[in-house]
């Protein structure tokens, strides 16, 4: 799954760090989530969605089959 989320954090000048203490989760997680290595849980998903006042499907999106 891709997503927005390097971006959306990066309007707000946030850290991975900042971002991840904000959603009680680590860094690495942060990181793993922006770079499609991990997809997050159904709830963490909405959290994020919630955090940056956004649509779920507007931060998170299908990779494109080809």
């Amino acid at each position: 799954m891709n997503n927005q989320i390097k971006a959306l954090r990066g309007e707000r000048s946030w850290t991975q760090a900042h971002l991840a203490e904000l959603l009680d989760v680590s860094r690495q997680t942060i990181n793993a989530i922006e770079t499609g290595k991990f997809d997050p849980s159904l709830p963490l998903a909405f959290k994020i969605a919630r955090l940056f006042e956004r649509p779920i499907e507007e931060i998170f999106y299908e990779r494109e089959q080809h």
